[in-house]
C-alpha cells in the first residue's frame, strides 16, 4: 500500500537509532554508556508524584476540556507572572500532550503549503520534520560557533521571503546548550515586528539555566514582543516529568483556540491525571528543580573539562539545558573517518559509548553529549572517547 507524501518526507531521528543500537549491544551484556538521553536521570519528585495517587482516588479519570483544565490554566498562568511577568489569560493558553505536540499543532494551525519556518542551526531535531508534516518549508540557517551557534539580526534578515511564516528560537537550547540574552533577543524581535513575522520560542529548558542571570523571554521585552510570539514550554525538564507527557503553548487567542480545536478532532484531551501532577509541580516551591540544576551544573562543569582535554575536540561551553555539543570533526580526522558520524558508530562498536550525532542537528561537525546520568558514568564516558582518540 502505497503510504502519504507526507511522511515519505521524514528522516529517521539520529537519536532514536543511536539509542536503539545502545540497547542492542546492552541486550547483548555490552557494558554501554548511553549519551543520547534526552530527559533527566532524576524520578519525578514525591509530591507530584503523590498528587497524581490523590487524582487517581478522587476520581480525576475522565476526559477533561480539550485545552486543559481550569485549574492547570491558572497555575500555568501564576507560573509566566512569576517567572516571566507575562500576564496571559485562560484562552490564551492550551495544554498539550507535551511540548512536542503543542509544537506539532501550532505548524498545523499555523501553515499553508510551501509557507516557510526559518530555523538556526543546530536545531531540535524535529523542528524541521513537524514543519514539514504541515507542508511547510523548513528554511535552515546555517550559525557560527565563533558566535556561539547564536542567529544574528543580519543573518536572520537575509533568510527573509515573501513566503516567511515564522522563526523559532530556542534558548537555553537543545543541542547546544546557548542561551540569548535580552539584546539579542530584542534585536532578532525588532527584524520580526518589521517583517510581521511570528517567533515562536522554545523554553522547555528555561529552569536549566546555569548562569547568574535570570531566564529571558523574547514574550517579556515589551507588549509588541508578546503579541508576535507563542511560547512553548512544559514540565517534562523542570520537574523530570518526560514520561507524564504536558506541555503548553501560550500566545494569541485566536492561535491558541485553533490549536484547541484541532486538538479536539485529534487528541481530546491531555491526561487527566498528568494535569493534576503537573499543578502540583507548579504550586510547590521549587527546591527539587533548584537541587536538580545545580547537580546539573556540576556535572556540567567536570564533563566540559574532561572532553576539552580530548585531541581534536574543541568545544562551547553550555549555559543551559543538559548537553555538550563539541566540534569533533579534527578528532574524527585524525583517527581515520572522513565523517563525525563514521566515527561515533565506531567508537560505540569499540568503546560502547553512545552518542548522538551532529548531522539530525544540522551541525554534522559536531556531536551531541548528554549528561542527565552519573558522575562517575560521565568521567567513565570521556575516559574512552578520550583512549579512542588517542589509540587510533
Amino acid at each position: 500500500m502505497e503510504l502519504s507524501n507526507r511522511v515519505k518526507t521524514l528522516t529517521a531521528s539520529p537519536t532514536l537509532a543511536i539509542t536503539a543500537k545502545a540497547k542492542e549491544l546492552k541486550a547483548n551484556g555490552y557494558d554501554v554508556i548511553g549519551l543520547g538521553a534526552g530527559e533527566p536521570d532524576f524520578n519525578t519528585p514525591e509530591y507530584i508524584r503523590d498528587a497524581a495517587i490523590k487524582a487517581m482516588e478522587a476520581g480525576h479519570t475522565k476526559y477533561t476540556p480539550t485545552g486543559g483544565i481550569p485549574e492547570l490554566k491558572e497555575a500555568i498562568r501564576n507560573k509566566f507572572l512569576k517567572d516571566n511577568a507575562l500576564d496571559y489569560a485562560p484562552e490564551e493558553i492550551i495544554v498539550t500532550m507535551g511540548a512536542k505536540h503543542a509544537l506539532y499543532s501550532l505548524f498545523q494551525v499555523l501553515l499553508n503549503k510551501e509557507d516557510e519556518v526559518i530555523i538556526p542551526t543546530p536545531y531540535w531535531v524535529s523542528y524541521p520534520e513537524q514543519v514539514k508534516l504541515a507542508e511547510g518549508n523548513p528554511v535552515i540557517v546555517e550559525t557560527e560557533e565563533t558566535n556561539e551557534f547564536k542567529l544574528t539580526k543580519s543573518a536572520l534578515e537575509k533568510a527573509i521571503t515573501p513566503k516567511t511564516k515564522a522563526l523559532i528560537i530556542n534558548s537555553p537550547s537543545n543541542p547546544s546548550g546557548i542561551i540569548y540574552s535580552e539584546e539579542e533577543l530584542k534585536q532578532i524581535g525588532e527584524v520580526c515586528l518589521q517583517h510581521d513575522i511570528l517567533i515562536i520560542s522554545d523554553e522547555i529548558y528555561e529552569k536549566l539555566n546555569y548562569t547568574d542571570e535570570a531566564h529571558v523571554s523574547i514574550a517579556g521585552i515589551n507588549p509588541e514582543l508578546k503579541n508576535q510570539t507563542v511560547i512553548i514550554n512544559g514540565v517534562s525538564k523542570s520537574h523530570a516529568m518526560t514520561g507524564w507527557r504536558i506541555g503548553y503553548a501560550a500566545g494569541n487567542k485566536q492561535i491558541i483556540k485553533a490549536m484547541t480545536n484541532l486538538a479536539s478532532h485529534s487528541t481530546s484531551n491531555p491526561t487527566s491525571i498528568a494535569q493534576y501532577a503537573a499543578i502540583a509541580a507548579y504550586e510547590a516551591d521549587e527546591a527539587k528543580v533548584t537541587e536538580m540544576k545545580d547537580i546539573f551544573a556540576e556535572r556540567l562543569d567536570v564533563f566540559y573539562n574532561l572532553i576539552r582535554e580530548i585531541p581534536g575536540i574543541k568545544c562551547v561551553k553550555p549555559k543551559g539545558a543538559f548537553y555538550l555539543f563539541p566540534n569533533a570533526i579534527e578528532a574524527a580526522k585524525m583517527n581515520g573517518f572522513s565523517s563525525v558520524e563514521e566515527w561515533v558508530t565506531a567508537i560505540l562498536e569499540e568503546e560502547k559509548v553512545a552518542m548522538v550525532p551532529g548531522s539530525g542537528f544540522g551541525s554534522p561537525d559536531n556531536v551531541r553529549l548528554s549528561y542527565a546520568l552519573s558522575m562517575e558514568e560521565i568521567k567513565e564516558a570521556a575516559k574512552r572517547i578520550k583512549r579512542f582518540v588517542e589509540n587510533h
